[in-house]
C-alpha cells in the first residue's frame, strides 16, 4: 500500500472513531431519534443526485435501510442518549464482526474456522469485561441497546453481501434514503412534536455542525475512501485498519468529553480488537468460493474489490 493510501486508511478510521464523541456532542442539541434521522437525510440529499441510479434491486436497498438505519443507528442514538459513553460504544459496537460470522454461517453456509471461533470466544469475552465496566458506572439497559445496535448491525452486513452492491457509495447513499422517514415518525410518537420542534427551533452552528459531519464527513466520504481503498487493494490490507476506530474512538472521547478509561476498560479493549482481528482477518470455510468476513467500522458489508466481483 502506498504512503498516501495507507495515510487515506488510517484517516478514515480516525474520522469514524472521532464520529462517536460527534454524536455525543450532536444528542445535547437533539432527541436521539431526530438526530438520526437528520444524519440520514443529510446524507442522502444532495448526493442521491450525484450517484446516478440504484444499482442493485430496491428490496435490498430497502431491506439494508430498515435494518442498519433503523435498528442499529436508533439503538446506538438512543443508547448513548441513555448514558453509554461515546468511546465505549465505538469499542462495543466491533462485536459486530461475531454477530455477522454467526449470521454469515446460519444464512449463507459460511462456517467458521477454527481461529474464528476463537476469536468470537475471546471478542465475547471482551464484550463480558465491557459489561462488568458498564454495570459499575452507567446503565447497564443502554449497554444492552448497543450490543443490540451490534446484533443489526451483524444482519445488515449479511443483507449488503447478499445484495453485493458493485458500488459501494452508490449503495449506502441510497440506502441512506430510507431510514429517513421511520425515523421521524418514531421520533414523532416516542419524543414528541413538540420536543422535536423546540430542537430545530434551537439550531445553532455547533448542532448544524454535527449533522453535517455525521453525513457528510463519516457517513460520505469516510464509506467513499473506504470503498475506494478496497477497489485498489486486497480486503486483507484494508480491513486490519479498521481495528483502529476504537483507538481514536475511545482517544478522542477522553480528550474532548473527559471520558475515563478505566483499566477494565482496557481490557475489554484488548479483548475485543483481539478477537475481532481473529474473527474477521481469518477465511471461513464456505460450501461455496471462499468469502473473507471483513467490515468496515461505518457500514459494513461485502464490498467487492474488482478481482472478488464474480463472486455472488
Amino acid at each position: 500500500m502506498r504512503p498516501s493510501h495507507l495515510l487515506l486508511a488510517v484517516l478514515v478510521a480516525a474520522v469514524w472513531g472521532v464520529n462517536f464523541t460527534v454524536i455525543e456532542i450532536g444528542l445535547d442539541h437533539f432527541p436521539p431519534l431526530l438526530f438520526s434521522a437528520l444524519r440520514f437525510l443529510a446524507a442522502a440529499l444532495p448526493a442521491v443526485f450525484l450517484v446516478g441510479r440504484p444499482k442493485v434491486a430496491w428490496k435490498w436497498i430497502v431491506a439494508v435501510g430498515l435494518v442498519l438505519g433503523v435498528a442499529k443507528f436508533g439503538l446506538v442514538f438512543v443508547g448513548m442518549d441513555a448514558g453509554m459513553p461515546a468511546g465505549l460504544s465505538s469499542l462495543v459496537l466491533q462485536i459486530q464482526a461475531v454477530f455477522t460470522a454467526v449470521f454469515a454461517a446460519a444464512v449463507l453456509a459460511e462456517r467458521p474456522s477454527r481461529v474464528q471461533t476463537l476469536g468470537m470466544l475471546v471478542a465475547l469475552a471482551g464484550i463480558g469485561v465491557a459489561a462488568l465496566d458498564e454495570g459499575t458506572s452507567g446503565p447497564l439497559g443502554a449497554f444492552l441497546m448497543v450490543v443490540g445496535a451490534a446484533a443489526a448491525w451483524g444482519v445488515s452486513n449479511v443483507l449488503t453481501r447478499r445484495a453485493s452492491p458493485p458500488d459501494a457509495l452508490n449503495f449506502m447513499v441510497w440506502v441512506s434514503t430510507v431510514p429517513v422517514l421511520p425515523l421521524l415518525a418514531l421520533s414523532l410518537l416516542t419524543e414528541g412534536p413538540a420536543e422535536d420542534l423546540a430542537a430545530l427551533r434551537a439550531l445553532d452552528w455547533q448542532g448544524a455542525g454535527t449533522i453535517l459531519f455525521v453525513a457528510w464527513v463519516s457517513t460520505v466520504f469516510g464509506f467513499g475512501a473506504w470503498g475506494w481503498l478496497l477497489r485498489r487493494h486486497p480486503a486483507s490490507t484494508v480491513a486490519p485498519f479498521s481495528l483502529l476506530v476504537p483507538v481514536f474512538g475511545m482517544s478522542s472521547a477522553a480528550l474532548f468529553l473527559g471520558e475515563s478509561v478505566t483499566p477494565l476498560r482496557w481490557c475489554a479493549a484488548a479483548l475485543l480488537v483481539g478477537g475481532v482481528a481473529l474473527t474477521t482477518l481469518t477465511p471461513a470455510r464456505g460450501r461455496g468460493p471462499r468469502v473473507t468476513v471483513r467490515t468496515s467500522p461505518e457500514f459494513a458489508g461485502r464490498l467487492p474489490a474488482p478481482a472478488e466481483e464474480s463472486v455472488r
